[in-house]
């Protein structure tokens, strides 16, 4: 385990830094000037030399590249161009909202898709299995800006011009001014992506199961007379989960990176935001933190991942 942890974590490493280098040269390969917009249109060129020069940009490429990652091996990530504010700070005001964000709605996207799944696996054909299908193909066709969008109009709007206010428009609460107002301010964020995601989790756990519920081991057990429900679960599920966990494991990393369209029709001040902010903005040190940030948060999932896959299969060797 020891060894597998090195060699992984090795191996992540190797790949954030990779993507540091593709982030930097791609920053400076797009025709951009940072210095220009923040000078403004009137600026001389003289002011705008100097604002190249306090940021650093005047220097060769790779003697930037250099001292940014001297400067993030001691955790410091840079300022934010435009706020002056360390990127760290940013980062850390715009972390646990994501946080919050994905960490609900994976808990509920994952019951509820995992759930719907095995009822349809073990009623193959029948009305129940063809309906949560159809449950799956309407949220899988649905755009998540569109199901947030929808959730707004009705649960919000409608629901406030009737006198009942029970959703806020959108923004957070944060966690330290009490659990009901957090929660308030994120189930209609955690509603959307869990029906949205949900629908992947219910065709994949399905077909999973549908798999392993033909194998020999299975009639062995029920031969047995172990109970249909310790079958399933015990037996069944367990061996099941692989695929559910491999799928769970990417979009969690992946969106805690940023859910942009999520965090944006709720007006959620994430690191999805925070990176959409920064494209615009052509602000380069919070582009290549947040770009790290996404990336470290998926190769730590994939590392996790596989952890669970020893657990769930004793075949399964970490080595």
């Amino acid at each position: 385990m020891l060894r597998f942890l090195i060699r992984r974590t090795a191996l992540g490493a190797i790949v954030l830094w990779l993507i540091s280098m593709l982030v930097f040269t791609l920053f400076f390969v797009a025709p951009s000037n940072v210095a220009r917009t923040l000078a403004g249109r009137q600026a001389t060129p003289e002011t705008v030399a100097l604002i190249q020069h306090r940021l650093g940009l005047d220097l060769p490429i790779w003697q930037q590249y250099v001292g940014f990652v001297g400067r993030a091996l001691r955790g410091d990530l840079g300022f934010d161009y435009y706020h002056q504010v360390p990127v760290t700070t940013i980062i850390g005001e715009a972390m646990p909202i994501t946080i919050s964000l994905v960490l609900g709605a994976a808990v509920l996207w994952l019951a509820l898709g995992v759930f719907n799944g095995v009822m349809s696996a073990i009623r193959p054909r029948s009305f129940l299995d063809r309906s949560l299908t159809a449950f799956a193909l309407f949220f899988y066709s649905m755009p998540s800006f569109l199901l947030g969008l929808l959730l707004l109009y009705f649960l919000y709007f409608q629901l406030t011009l009737a006198g009942i206010r029970i959703f806020p428009p959108g923004g957070y609460a944060p966690l330290r001014d009490g659990v009901g107002p957090w929660v308030q301010h994120l189930i209609l964020p955690w509603v959307t992506l869990a029906l949205v995601s949900a629908a992947i989790y219910t065709r994949l756990t399905r077909a999973s199961m549908l798999d392993v519920l033909g194998e020999d081991y299975i009639r062995t057990a029920r031969s047995k007379g172990i109970a249909e429900r310790r079958v399933i679960v015990r037996h069944g599920l367990r061996s099941a989960l692989t695929p559910v966990v491999t799928q769970f494991g990417i979009d969690v990393g992946v969106l805690l990176g940023g859910a942009v369209v999520t965090e944006t029709v709720f007006s959620l001040p994430g690191l999805g935001k925070a990176s959409l902010d920064a494209l615009t903005q052509q602000n380069q040190p919070v582009i290549i933190a947040t770009v790290l940030l996404g990336s470290a948060a998926v190769v730590v999932a994939n590392i996790i991942v596989d952890v669970v896959y020893a657990v769930l299969d004793p075949r399964v060797r970490l080595n």
